[in-house]
């Protein structure tokens, strides 16, 4: 015992001496990079971290356990408790949390509620890809609504119009921060009992007040999706989140995210429940080890403990990032307000407060400019720009070969999207910029407007 405890006092010194050697690398080769000066490379998103994130992740590259362990759970226990929500799973990507969260839906134990072939879901195609993958990968039919300008998210008016028989949910995402109408949304879903899914890979601490009651958005649905990857409100890398209230869901999205098995036993534990071999389930001997019966056709998208460690420390921190986020937004709004005659500017959702992940800005169509122009101007003032992800998603080249099928479905027209395509951009307005920053992509915007 003697021997063991001395063992476990070296461990301990051990890390405290690497951690510590970890932190004055941070301070003396990464902390004091040459501060930005006018000219310099300003990207639409970037990493904001300190030593904190460093030792957390060299914290768990120490314990070798690679991967879902300690830091996961810490960080799904957080997260769940910060968002409003009583479950939250990590998943590798926010693309993989949008296929898990739709995965959950097509499951049998959801009776007529289930997602089966051809039924049929309400998105919008001015939206990422991965929003609307799952649906077709799955054999169901997206259907496709036009949006609105300026807040740049669904069109509620064309809800019912879209509705059928075959409705069985709504997937669609907030975009760029800005709440799309959750009010309406929720409402229409609640009264022809269909599934929300809240993309919220963009909005990440956005508020939405219904009837005097306010939630972050990814709360106010059945599920909701986040995503970690860097130019996101907070970042593990690679990194995402599916989270739900619900407790069904909550199992489905486990046993979908953990191969499709029925067992909800932690990587590493086994026999929590009980009952490992003590069961029958489907064909198989009766008896049969429960952490190899599988419900479900799932998927193995874990994300790892040395993500999960990053994502810890990140969290404290978010509260910060969103509000320097709104600051540097609100101050780029009143920079452009000269330019209403040309752009037309973003404007925050009724009901909301908006965690913005980038300056959302569209040029009039009788403005006399160019979209790509004015984009290419500024990008050789070294500011890098964005457009809004597909514009139109069905005009890419992966519906080339289901363009004019059944495998999807557009209600009306997608006139704004279209106009949405030919004539927004976006840029920056992470936490990590300066007034400076900001300042200089202001500057470079308007004259890009003056026709510099």
């Amino acid at each position: 015992m003697k021997r063991m405890m001395q063992l476990d006092n070296d461990e301990r010194k051990a890390r405290r001496e690497i951690k510590k050697l970890v932190a004055d690398y941070y301070h003396n080769f990464i902390e004091n990079k040459l501060p930005y000066k006018s000219g310099d490379r300003v990207p639409y998103a970037s990493r904001v971290f300190d030593e904190k994130e460093i030792l957390s992740l060299t914290e768990a590259a120490l314990d070798f356990w690679l991967t879902a362990g300690r830091f996961a759970d810490e960080f799904e226990k957080s997260f769940a408790k910060w968002i409003g929500v009583k479950y939250a799973h990590l998943v590798n990507s926010g693309s993989s949390a949008n296929l898990i969260a739709f995965a959950a839906l097509t499951a049998p134990e959801l009776g007529d509620r289930q997602i089966k072939r051809a039924d049929e879901v309400i998105t919008v195609a001015c939206a990422f890809p991965t929003t609307v993958s799952p649906i077709l990968h799955y054999g169901a039919v997206p259907v496709f609504v036009d949006v609105t300008v300026p807040q740049y998210n669904i069109d509620v008016e064309k809800l019912e119009e879209a509705y059928s028989p075959r409705t069985k949910a709504v997937m669609i995402a907030h975009t760029l921060g800005n709440p799309f109408d959750l009010k309406e949304v929720r409402e229409f879903c609640d009264m022809h009992n269909l599934w929300l899914i809240e993309d919220n890979c963009d909005a990440l601490g956005a508020e939405y007040t219904i009837d005097g009651e306010t939630k972050y958005t990814g709360a106010w649905g059945d599920i909701g999706t986040s995503s970690f990857y860097p130019p996101h409100h907070m970042t593990m890398g690679e990194g995402g989140c599916v989270y739900t209230d619900n407790d069904l869901l909550h199992r489905l999205i486990l046993s979908y995210r953990d191969w499709g098995r029925d067992c909800v036993c932690p990587s590493g534990h086994d026999g929590v429940c009980g009952h490992r071999f003590r069961q029958q389930f489907g064909e198989l001997p009766f008896g049969y080890d429960h952490k190899y019966v599988y419900s479900h056709f799932g998927y193995n998208l874990k994300a790892t403990d040395l993500q999960a460690a990053i994502g810890v420390e990140q969290l404290k921190k978010l509260p910060l990032f969103v509000e320097r986020r709104r600051c540097n937004w609100d101050r780029l709004k009143k920079a452009f307000e000269p330019l209403n005659e040309k752009l037309i500017l973003p404007e925050p959702a009724k009901n909301s407060r908006p965690s913005w992940f980038g300056f959302l800005i569209s040029i009039r169509a009788d403005s006399g400019l160019e979209r790509n122009k004015v984009t290419q101007y500024i990008e050789s003032q070294n500011i890098q720009t964005r457009l809004l992800f597909s514009g139109n998603l069905i005009k890419h080249p992966a519906f080339d070969q289901i363009r004019g099928t059944k495998a999807y479905r557009v209600v009306g027209n997608l006139n704004v999207t279209d106009f949405i395509m030919k004539n927004a951009f976006w840029i920056g307005v992470y936490p990590g910029m300066t007034d400076e920053m900001i300042d200089d992509m202001a500057k470079a915007v308007m004259d890009a407007c003056k026709g510099a």
